[in-house]
This record gives structure tokens, sequence and C-alpha cells, in this order.
């Protein structure tokens, strides 16, 4: 009974102890969280004047654009300018009259025609959609469209031009003809059957592995193969335009609106005051001087009056792009809700594949009449059709045995050298009719990683693509953000496949390094600076995808976090990332969608690198910051607060308290562009719900 008794005791004792530690515990957070309440004003308003670098930048990238179309302008070298809706008509109707050019002409013009397509899809990635008016969108991608068509018919007509002379092209070997053109953008192979002998059925073109087995019926007939391989892809669907909902629009309209009607109004008030007081003081002089000193006290008061709206103005003018910049980056963070409607079987799904190494147009073609010496002369029949494509298999087949007479072609493709495929490539074809890529009529696919060879069976001769995973380097496994220099910072994100190494400078970024399977890998893209958009197309392009779209959360399995909480994280990280290293937690899957988790420390540029560098583990939930009293290795996950720390209303206060004065001075120094475009690489990454 006794002993019952002061167990009663003792547990009475230890709760009220307890709850006395948390009374304490609850007072401190109390006064802590009062105390972040007071200052949060001003901290916040010390963050908007750190933020102006954002719309800073902005202008700046808006002076450029009109900087770049007034040098295109003063250069007169002959290319229109594509955003110029006249110029680039102009140059596709005088093209479009342009005959008789051969393959080697029209894969020259080729180049800038590319360009020209390059420049508008550059256009319509780069400005802010805030600032992309429909009309435009629709402009550009109707020039894009018109551009890729006539490319692809100049082809086809040069292709014929090549055809008509195959007899006097043919090898002395087999009697037929074959040519071989590569160049930077395109890999034309032609293959003419001149001699249509029914054993040879087995085509490789000369110094290359790419080649056919035809069957016997093609093996007779007047044909030719062509395989036109462009190491871009203008036969898919160009990619809808990144633009916001009409109710965004107009809340920001309405707030440019409400604070450029404040600017005249806040100034005629002054007016009317300055006015009045004049005439109350002049009340007691004569009228003839009342005049002339009031006149004169009106010009002398106007002088500054005047000169207050320019400031305001300028003000405003960086207050609305501060918005749009805002709004805009937000856009960039928003998630589709549901996936794409299909409704046909075997088509590929876009948002979850991505084509790669170009496409391979395959044709078979009727071969045209030849070209024929006659006294001196060369004459030929030119058809009114043009070319032809040659319909395999025939659409009448009336035959019981059709699937033994016209057999698939097996064809041999070589992969894109500056592509990387992290798994076997996956084999597409288009479909005209649809307008969309399918799995289906293609069979016996084998890779060869090692020769970079793809063999497969096609039913019928059409435009073929390579597809892979969008999403094959998603989820990261971790990444790290850290200082190189003045105005530079290296991002390593690894994955389960590869890690990327990607240097940020002013408004350029670089592939440092690249590593496959913990391998080192050299690729083109090394050591090229490019500005971010054409930095993040350039490497999707060469299959190193780690940047996701408002689909990717559908495919992945992600870490999801508030845009909001996001966008504010990925800015401020920006702003200090000239003097603080940041990377990865794995307490951050452990909190919840409105908190983000990661590891922040000082990083000054003449320190060593050390082994076990000292982390701060930081909580920020967009509004407030604070440092965590666990770190890494603890085994269990909690938000109390460290001890001696306080909250703070953002990143910037909060590392305040731990960091040097040095640090804090090395924060204000990097440029705007620089700021700008580590936050861009942060938001197209998408860091913290991505891994």
């Amino acid at each position: 009974m006794l002993q019952h008794e002061e167990a009663r005791v003792k547990y009475e004792k230890e709760e009220m102890e307890r709850l006395e530690m948390q009374r304490i515990e609850n007072e401190k957070l109390q006064k802590l969280e009062a105390k972040d309440l007071e200052r949060r004003n001003e901290e916040l308003e010390e963050l908007y004047l750190l933020e102006a670098c954002f719309p800073e930048a902005e202008k700046l990238k808006r002076d450029n654009r009109f900087l770049s179309q007034w040098k295109h302008y003063i250069q007169c070298d002959g290319s229109p300018d594509p955003s110029i809706a006249q110029e680039i008509n102009t140059f596709i109707t005088l093209w479009k009259e342009e005959t008789n050019e051969t393959l080697e002409e029209v894969i020259e013009k080729s180049k800038l025609v590319l360009n020209l397509i390059e420049k508008l899809k550059l256009i319509l990635l780069e400005t802010p959609p805030y600032d992309l008016q429909g009309k435009n969108i629709i402009q550009y991608q109707g020039s894009i469209l018109e551009l890729q068509e006539l490319l692809h018919l100049k082809f086809n007509r040069a292709t014929e031009i090549l055809l008509r002379q195959a007899s006097t092209l043919a090898d002395l070997d087999s009697g037929n003809m074959e040519k071989v053109i590569r160049d930077e953008s395109v890999t034309l192979y032609i293959w003419a059957n001149l001699k249509k002998n029914p054993r040879h059925r087995s085509i490789r073109f000369s110094e290359t592995q790419t080649g056919f087995e035809i069957p016997r019926i093609l093996a007779t007939s007047d044909i030719a193969l062509r395989l036109l391989h462009t190491h871009y892809d203008h036969v898919t669907p160009l990619s809808p335009v990144l633009t916001p909902s009409q109710e965004n629009i107009s809340i920001i309209t309405d707030f440019v609106k409400e604070e450029v009607k404040s600017v005249p109004t806040a100034v005629s008030k002054d007016l009317q005051e300055e006015k009045k007081q004049q005439e109350n003081e002049s009340n007691s002089v004569h009228e003839e001087e009342t005049k002339a000193e009031g006149q004169g006290d009106v010009e002398e008061q106007m002088c500054p009056v005047q000169e207050e709206p320019e400031t305001t103005k300028y003000e405003m003018e960086m207050k609305l792009i501060s918005e749009t910049v805002l709004a805009a980056q937000e856009l960039l963070l928003e998630n589709a809700c549901e996936k794409p409607n299909f409704f046909e079987e075997n088509e590929v799904d876009l948002c979850q594949f991505t084509t790669l190494g170009g496409v391979y147009h395959l044709d078979i073609l009727e071969l045209p009449p030849q070209c024929k010496p006659m006294k001196g002369w060369m004459i030929v029949e030119i058809l009114k059709e043009g070319l032809q494509k040659y319909t395999y298999p025939p659409e009448t087949a009336e035959d019981l045995e059709a699937e033994n007479a016209f057999p698939p072609i097996e064809v041999t493709l070589e992969v894109h050298e500056n592509v990387i495929f992290f798994e076997n490539p996956m084999v597409a074809r288009w479909d005209a009719e649809g307008k969309h890529w399918k799995t289906d009529g293609i069979s016996n696919v084998s890779y060869k990683p090692e020769e970079r060879l793809i063999t497969f069976n096609l039913e019928t001769f059409c435009p073929v693509t390579l597809i892979q995973d969008a999403h094959i380097n998603m989820p990261y496994q971790s990444w790290e953000l850290r200082p190189l220099d003045v105005n530079k910072v290296l991002l390593t994100v690894t994955t389960v496949f590869t890690e990327l190494q990607i240097q940020i400078k002013e408004n350029l970024c670089m592939l440092a390094s690249i590593k496959v399977n913990n391998k080192n890998h050299s690729t083109i893209l090394e050591e090229k600076w490019m500005t971010p958009v054409s930095f993040i197309i350039a490497l999707k392009k060469a299959g190193l995808n780690i940047f996701p779209t408002g689909h990717s959360h559908l495919y992945v399995v992600i870490n999801y976090k508030h845009p909001l909480v996001e966008v504010k994280a990925y800015r401020q990280m920006a702003l200090l990332s000239s003097a603080f290293a940041f990377c990865w937690s794995k307490w951050n899957t452990a909190c919840d969608s409105k908190k983000a988790i990661f590891q922040v420390r000082e990083h000054l540029l003449k320190e060593e690198p050390t082994q076990n560098p000292n982390w701060t583990l930081l909580m920020f939930s967009g509004d407030r910051a604070q440092s965590l009293k666990i770190n890494e290795s603890s085994d269990a996950f909690s938000e109390v607060l460290k001890e001696e720390t306080e909250f703070h209303s953002t990143l910037y206060h909060m590392v305040k308290d731990f960091a040097s004065q040095e640090a804090m001075r090395a924060v204000r120094r990097p440029s705007c562009q620089f700021v700008d475009s580590v936050c861009h690489m942060l938001l197209s990454t998408r860091l913290l719900s991505f891994s």
C-alpha cells in the first residue's frame, strides 16, 4: 500500500514538473512569436528592397530584347526578323519561288531557317507570360509551322532533282545509286533501285551500319529508299505556350490600374493644398503684387512637384514588373489537375515520354523518269505531280497470302551520338491521320548500346523516332547549391542514373560535368555557356531532363510543396547563394506541404572545403523561418526550435543570426541578373518538391 502511495506521489510530482516545463516552454515560444510579429514588417520591408533585383533583372531582359531587335535592324545582313510578320512572310514567299535547288543548297539554306525557328521558339519561352499577347503567340507559332513545312517540301523537291539523275550516278559494282550527305543538322541516305536485282535485298550504306532488309517485291520495283534523319523534331505538334488564366491577368491589371490612378490623385491634392496656402498668405498684399508674386510662387513650387511624378512613375513601373515576375514564377510551379485525355490505343503520351535524337523520315519513293543524253543534250521528263510515294503494302492487296507477300521491312538506324538513353529506347511511328506518335506496327526491336545501333521491323515506311521516359531522372536523390566565385555558383543534382553539375554566372548557365552510372561522361554541351532557357532546351534534347512540367507530378511520386512556399524559398535562396551553400535534407519529406526543410551553411570563397561541414537545418513556411533542434543524423523528426535561436519572417534574417558580417556583406554584392538566373534554375528544377 505504502509502495503504491509513493509511486502515485512520484508520478504526480513528475507530471507537475512536466507541466511546468511545458508552461515555461510555451511562454518562451509565445514571447518569440510576439517578437517575430513585432519586427515582421521591418524584416519584410528589408526583404522587399533586396528582392528589387528581380524586377531590375526583368527590365534588363526587356531592354536586351529591344536591343537585339535594333542590332538585327542595323546589321542589314539580309536575314529577316522572325518576330516581324511582314519580314518573315516575305522571306517565305521568296524562298517558295526559288526552284531547282540541290540537296546541298537546301541543307545550306536550312541553317538559316532552323535559326529563325529557334529564335521564334525562344521568344515564346523567354517572354514572360503576362507580356505575351494571344495574337503574337498565334503569329509566331504560325510562322514556325510554315517554315517547318516549307523546309520539308524543299527536301522533297531536291530529292526529286537528285533521283532524276540516278542513272548517271550509279555505282559501278552494284549498278544502283547510293548517296549519303552528312551535316550538323541532317543526315540524308538515298538508294535508287536501278538494276532491280531480286537477290539484292540487303542494303547497307557505305561507311555506315545504317540500312534495310527489303522484301523481294521491293527489290524488283522501280523505287528509291530515302532516310532523312533530321537531328531536330519538326513532326511533334508544338507544345502549348504557358499562359496565365484570365483571372490572374485581371487581378494584376486591376492592381496596376489602382496604383497608376493613385499617383496623379496624390500629386493633384498636393498642388491644391499649396495653392490654397499661397492664397491665404497673400490676402494682405495688394492685388497687383498678389498676381505677380502668386505666379512666381506657383512656378517655383511647380518644379519639385513635377519632378515627383517621374520618380513615382518609375517606382510604379518597378512595382508592376515585380508583381508580374512573381506571378510568372508562380505560374512555372502550377500543377495540372489531371492527365491529358487519349482516345487511341498505343498512342504515345507526350507528357510522360519525350522524343530524342530527332526524327527519321523513312520513305519508299517511285523512281522518276531518268535523264537521257540526246545529241549533246540531257532530256528529262518532268512529272507534273512531282515526287510520288510508293505505297507499301498496297492498300488493295487481295492476295490471301498478303502478309507473306508484303512482310515488314527490317530497318537499322544509328542513334544520334549526342543523346543519352538511360534505358533501351522505344521506337514510335508517326500517325499522319491522327497527328500523334504510336507504338504499334513496330516489332522485333533490338538495341546495341555500345555500337549505338537500333534494329526493328516496320510494317510500312513513315517517320519514326526514339522515345524515353521524360521523368527517368526524377525524383532526385539529392542536390546542393554552393558559391564558386563572385556571381558564380555550382548546382549539383544527383539522380538514380546520373550526377549533373551546373555552373551559373550572371545570366548564363553551363554544364560543368556529368556522371552516368558513377562514370564521367563527355558531351558536346560541356563548357558551353547559354542563357537559362536555351540551356534547359539543350539539356532536354540531350536526354538530361531534370526540369518538371505541370503534368510531371502525375507520373512521379513527389514530395509536394505549396507553390507559394516554393517560390519564396527559391527567391530567397537565390539572394543568399553568393555567400551560403544549401543542400537537400531527408526531413523535407517528413513535414507537410506548407513547409520546406533544407540545410544551409555559410560558405565564403576563401574557405577550404571540409570533409564534414557544419550544416544548419532550417524549416521555412514562406512566412516564417526557424532553425531546428534535430540534424540529419537524428532518429526521429521534430519541429522543436533549436536552443538560443529565434523565429524570423525571412531566410535572410534567419541566417543573419549565425552568419559573419563578411557573409552578409557578400549577399548584397551579386548582380541582379545572377540572382535572377539562380532563381530561374531553382524554379525550373523544383528541388524541394522533386527530391
